[in-house]
């Protein structure tokens, strides 16, 4: 219970802090403020057109409620309009796909396909360290919490290189190594920098065991939060990033700065390229 207590705590503290990054030195006018993105959730709310204009959910007997007319003309302002990656076609095609009436699609906030990521400071063995951590929601009983699903760490890539073939061949155990009571394995042992290439051939290092290790033994200690983005894959055949932008225009808030078409059966490849979760 004290580790979802701690999970908990952490999205609180992001959200506490993203919010107080937004209203620092705030000198929009009040239409600006009405039209912001203050919140993830109201992102999600607004995207779906369960919200109004003034931050007020609407019933769902409202004629507003899911109105997928006034949701093509909102969605569009939800980009990063300064950013030729989400104001372009793509863009387009991507709100009359959501918005389209014989088969709309919605948000859902409990929907585990999407992440979290938290760029945060930490003290590594003295010296200032940027991580990057990635949550997912996970149920639990009747509602849901975030969990960390996989870390980022510059120093765990140079630790397990990407293997490479020509090494791989020349770092094995003999297949009859059992007759000789697997004498062997001392000379695969003495040199700690190829030990993993005597795993199997589709080992992957699992970064957040790696990580919560060097915590529970003091070699990391977090420092602060530098910022946070999630990454949305609910939707069929799109992927899109959600960042935090503070401007002086309406353009603001969370939007959507990136954008992209991809089929379902490469989503797992996405996936694992942008490092998300430790199982893919």
């Amino acid at each position: 219970m004290s580790r979802v207590f701690s999970l908990v705590s952490l999205f609180t503290f992001i959200t506490l802090f993203v919010n107080a990054q937004s209203y620092n030195g705030f000198s929009e006018d009040e239409s600006n403020l009405y039209a912001m993105n203050k919140q993830v959730g109201q992102f999600v709310h607004r995207f779906n057109m369960e919200e109004d204009k003034f931050g007020k959910l609407l019933l769902k007997t409202d004629d507003k409620y899911r109105n997928n007319e006034l949701r093509n003309k909102i969605l569009p302002g939800m980009f990063d309009n300064h950013n030729p990656r989400t104001s372009g076609n793509l863009k387009k095609y991507f709100v009359s796909d959501v918005t389209n009436e014989d088969n709309p699609v919605f948000l859902n906030f409990l929907d585990k396909n999407w992440y979290a990521e938290v760029s945060a400071t930490f003290e590594v063995n003295g010296t200032t360290e940027n991580i990057v951590l990635f949550l997912t929601l996970e149920e639990e009983n009747l509602g849901s919490k975030w969990i960390l699903s996989n870390v980022y760490f510059r120093n765990f890539s140079v630790l397990f290189p990407k293997t490479d073939p020509t090494e791989q061949r020349k770092h094995f155990l003999h297949p009859q190594s059992h007759e000789l009571d697997f004498m062997n394995l001392h000379k695969a042992l003495e040199n700690s920098e190829y030990v993993e290439l005597y795993a199997s051939t589709y080992y992957q290092p699992d970064y957040l065991t790696l990580f919560f290790y060097l915590m529970k033994t003091n070699q990391i200690k977090f420092k602060k939060i530098d910022n946070v983005k999630f990454h949305f894959f609910q939707i069929e055949n799109w992927y899109f990033e959600l960042s935090f932008f503070n401007r002086n225009d309406s353009n603001s808030g969370w939007l959507i700065s990136n954008l992209i078409y991809v089929k379902e059966e490469d989503k797992q490849e996405l996936i694992r390229t942008y490092r998300l979760c430790a199982s893919n």
